[in-house]
Parts: structure tokens; C-alpha cells; sequence
């Protein structure tokens, strides 16, 4: 079945994402996406795509007309090359002004824009309750929607974990969804391994998708922060299956099995303004180094055909570009393949973040 995809902040890893998922993604325009799948997709467990939507069989008209009694409340969200505010409202109040010769009442969210915001979309329950609809209309195709971006859900379990250090950084549960989901199609019951786990957001994700979570961590102090946030994730209803300790990813020996590797590697330390080039250089060797030894490390200890997913530093410039670590050489030479059909730029940043993350995506020789 077709469905559409809502792309997030950084599309190119929206994309990358899908394609780790699904056979046949194509790119409708800069902001969706096209996919096929037999199952309806799961938009809880993919962190980089706003919206899912499937295509429309019938007309807009006809789809509503067969929708059980009840109140509707119906936006549209023209995700066409030229949409505009104007013409979604104006198509919104078209189909409710024949509803309601018919009998139907209907509620129309009002466009301030030419697509309902994924917030509204979310707050208004659309495409996940009976009579709550969202027709998404991209270049002539119409999709009705099965719900937005739950950023209730996100928000809850990222300010709610009792232990937090921003001074270490705090990996946003979305792109640990995205590193996870990289790694390709995982078997049922997986086991994760993240080496650098900090306060286990990668092994909370893991968790919460199905999967069994593995986590070390140089610092004991940041492994005890894992071990109370997982305990405090078993109120949500999750499969038990943890484990945590404290070990060097440079050297530590990890229990087997080890189905997939999805972490955020040491970013150096915290900076507020571009570097200068003595300390740039000095992040860069330490960081590499880090990145390095942990990969040799792990290179002896994980089975053909591995996958690994990683979150790597970049770092601002004064001129707005970012300078990455290029070792994709050395990498290689460590016995790793470097996937590149899922693209060249993946950089997750938030507009001037100085120390930002390059996704890598790796699998053992």
C-alpha cells in the first residue's frame, strides 16, 4: 500500500531513515515522501517523520460521506509544490458546506498556513480517532492521515526521566529512535548495544520499540543515571530486558549477543562559539581517537554483517559550515563498511548549534 511521509527539520535523514525501513521511498518534494509497505507503519517508532498518511482510494467527498455518525473535524494540509493557506481552507469549506446539505456536521480547523501544524494535528487527535480527519493533498494525490507526530509523548519522557546532565549533552529521544531505526530491519527481541549510553536515552528508545538494551559507559556515575532512568521506564509498559555497566568502549569486552550498534559517540567537550583552529584540531584527535579505538575494539567482537548507527561530532565554523572528522578511510580499513545509498548529509543540528552530530552508518565486514 502507498503511504505518505511528512518530513522533519532535516529531510535528508527523515529519508535516510525511511529508506533503512522500507524498500520503496521516493521524494515527492522537499517537505514528503513516498513509501510502500504491506503493514500500516508505526509513526511512534520513527523519530525523524512528522506525519504518516495513506493514500486515498476514493474522493475526498466520498470518504467522508462513508464515515460513521458523529461530528467531523476535518483539516487539509496542501503539501503541493504551490499550496497555499488559501487553497486548503477554501477546499476545507468546499467539502463542508456538501456535508452539510447531507446532514453532516462539520468543524473545519482553520489554515494560517498551507498545512495544519503537526502540534494542531497531534492536540486535535487527527487520523486517531473516528471523525478526526486530515486530508493531505500533494501534487493531485490525496492521503488521508494516521496521525501526527506524538510531541506530548516525546516531551513526557525526556523531561519526566528522573536523572538529567546537561553538561554531558542530552541526546533527543527522536534522533535515538532514528540511530536505532538506521540500523535497518532488526529481528523481534534484538539486542542493542550502546557503548557510550550516558543517561541510557538510545537504551530507553530500544525499550520502548520492542527490543533488548545493552548500555556502557566509561563514567559509573553516568551508569547509575542509566540504571534509575530504565527503572523508572518499566511503569510505561515495556518488554524487560536490560542490562548496563560501567567499561571503556575502547577495551571493554561485551556480552554476546550483539544484534546492532546505535550510539552518540564522545562530542568533546562543550563549546558555546565556533573553536579556533588550535582547539578544533585539539577536539578532533581526541574525539577521533576515541571514535577509533572504540571501533578496533569492537571490530573482533561483533558478527558479519553488524550494523552500527552513529551519532558523531561536527563542529560550527565561523563561516556556517561544519568541519566533520573524515575518517571514513580509516574507518574502512578497521574492517567496517560505510553505507552510503542513505546519503552524504547527515547532520543533525539545530540552527547555530555549535557542536552538532554527523550520523554515520556502518556494518561489519
Amino acid at each position: 500500500m502507498e503511504y505518505l511521509a511528512v518530513l522533519g527539520r532535516q529531510p535528508e535523514i527523515s529519508i535516510a531513515e525511511l529508506r533503512a525501513q522500507f524498500q520503496e521511498v521516493s521524494r515527492a518534494n522537499d517537505s514528503t515522501a513516498i513509501f510502500m509497505t504491506d503493514k500500516v507503519p508505526d509513526l511512534s517508532r520513527f523519530g525523524g517523520s512528522l506525519k504518516f498518511a495513506s493514500r486515498l482510494t476514493t474522493s475526498p467527498l466520498e470518504y467522508l460521506s462513508q464515515l460513521p455518525e458523529g461530528k467531523i473535524t476535518l483539516g487539509i494540509s496542501d503539501y503541493s509544490r504551490h499550496g497555499s493557506a488559501r487553497s486548503a481552507q477554501s477546499e476545507a469549506l468546499r467539502l463542508k458546506k456538501i456535508l452539510k446539505r447531507h446532514g453532516r456536521n462539520v468543524r473545519v480547523l482553520p489554515n494560517t498556513a498551507a498545512t495544519i501544524s503537526t502540534a494542531a494535528a497531534h492536540h486535535n487527535f487527527l487520523g486517531e480517532k473516528t471523525c478526526r480527519v486530515e486530508l493531505l493533498l500533494v501534487d493531485g494525490k490525496w492521503f488521508v492521515s494516521i496521525g501526527a507526530q506524538n510531541i506530548t509523548a516525546y516531551a513526557k519522557r525526556d523531561q519526566a526521566r528522573p536523572f538529567r546532565d546537561a553538561k554531558v549533552g542530552m541526546l533527543p529521544p527522536k534522533l535515538a529512535q532514528i540511530l536505532i531505526n538506521l540500523c535497518g530491519k532488526l529481528p523481534d527481541r534484538a539486542r542493542i548495544l550502546d557503548p557510550f549510553c550516558g543517561t541510557g536515552v538510545v537504551l530507553q528508545e530500544a525499550l520502548l520499540m520492542g527490543y533488548k538494551a545493552y548500555g556502557t559507559d566509561l563514567e559509573p556515575r553516568m551508569v547509575e543515571y542509566t540504571e534509575k532512568n530504565l527503572t523508572f521506564l518499566e511503569k510505561y509498559d515495556i518488554i524487560k530486558g536490560w542490562d548496563v555497566a560501567v567499561g571503556d568502549a575502547t577495551n571493554f569486552t561485551w556480552d554476546s549477543p550483539i544484534d546492532a550498534i546505535a550510539c552518540e559517540t564522545y562530542l568533546g567537550p562543550p563549546m558555546s562559539t565556533p573553536p579556533v583552529e588550535i582547539k578544533l584540531k585539539s577536539a578532533k584527535q581526541e574525539c577521533g581517537g576515541i571514535l577509533l579505538g572504540f571501533l578496533k575494539n569492537a571490530s573482533g567482537q561483533i558478527s558479519s554483517g553488524t550494523p552500527l548507527a552513529l551519532a558523531i561530532p561536527a563542529w560550527l565554523r565561523p563561516d556556517g559550515s561544519y568541519s566533520r572528522l573524515n575518517l571514513l578511510d580509516k574507518i574502512e580499513e578497521l574492517g567496517y563498511n560505510v553505507e552510503k545509498n542513505f546519503g552524504s548529509n547527515l547532520l543533525y543540528a539545530r540552527a547555530g548549534q555549535v557542536v552538532a552530530r554527523e550520523i554515520i552508518i556502518l556494518r561489519k565486514k
